[in-house]
């Protein structure tokens, strides 16, 4: 068995820190580094790109909705042709940075609500995956696993990562517990290993990559735990372009 790693990055912004980028990179195998709109600015973005890098870990945009109070994690109705601009804006913010450290993006992973709202809305993950294509079609789309993100990407073309969670309670139809509802998160890391494992030995789940959330307060704990036990178990932590 073989899994990406993947950790949402680079979302501090000014003088706020948020996450313990840093000392996760060497945990991970992938980065999804914030565009400015949710999280992040110009010079944390640079500095994720570099740290990346140091690390050897793969990069990708993380694009979400122009909502830095609520985080990117607030529903808003746009159109696919706004969601079509919003994110190819803000896969091309990040490439700037990437190409001018002679780097190359791996992957696009939306953000928080447009992510969610993607992940159920055929259109909206079309509009998505459309921009994804048109910047780079060399690009890996990172989706919900059994979601419209991977569907559309696939129908476009486009190379795909399903991703599960490893910090995020499921609800029975396999989308995500809303972070409103009690227990949407998993706190113990011995729970969070438990819920990965079955998850990748499960044939009727793709798992391609696992998600902790670079923001969480345990995120840090949550890394090490999964880094360690995964290998301990024999599966291989490698990102979606390493062969």
């Amino acid at each position: 068995m073989r899994i990406d790693i993947n950790c949402d990055l680079g979302e501090s912004f000014g003088a706020y820190t948020i996450g313990q980028d840093e000392a996760i990179l060497p945990l991970i195998t992938s980065a999804s580094i914030a565009c400015g709109f949710h999280a992040g600015d110009p010079g944390v973005m640079q500095a994720t790109v570099h740290q990346c890098l140091k690390y050897g870990v793969a990069m990708g945009a993380h694009p979400g909705f122009a909502d830095l109070q609520g985080f990117g994690r607030r529903n808003m109705q746009i159109s696919p042709s706004e969601a079509y601009t919003l994110v190819l804006y803000q896969i091309g913010a990040l490439a700037g940075f990437v190409q001018a450290a002679g780097a190359k993006l791996q992957h696009v992973k939306p953000h928080g609500a447009l992510y969610n709202m993607a992940a159920q809305d055929a259109a909206l993950a079309r509009s998505i995956a459309q921009a994804v294509r048109d910047f780079d079609a060399g690009l890996v789309l990172y989706g919900l696993a059994g979601s419209h993100l991977i569907s559309e990407a696939q129908t476009l073309g486009l190379a795909t990562c399903s991703e599960i969670f490893a910090d995020r309670k499921y609800q029975p139809d396999g989308t995500l517990t809303p972070r409103s509802q009690p227990g949407a998160h998993i706190q113990d890391p011995s729970a969070a290993m438990a819920q990965v494992m079955q998850f990748i030995q499960d044939p009727a789940r793709k798992a391609e990559t696992v998600c902790i959330h670079g923001d969480g307060p345990q995120a840090l704990l949550f890394a090490q735990t999964l880094h360690a036990q995964l290998q301990a178990a024999g599966v291989q932590l490698r990102c979606p372009s390493h062969p």
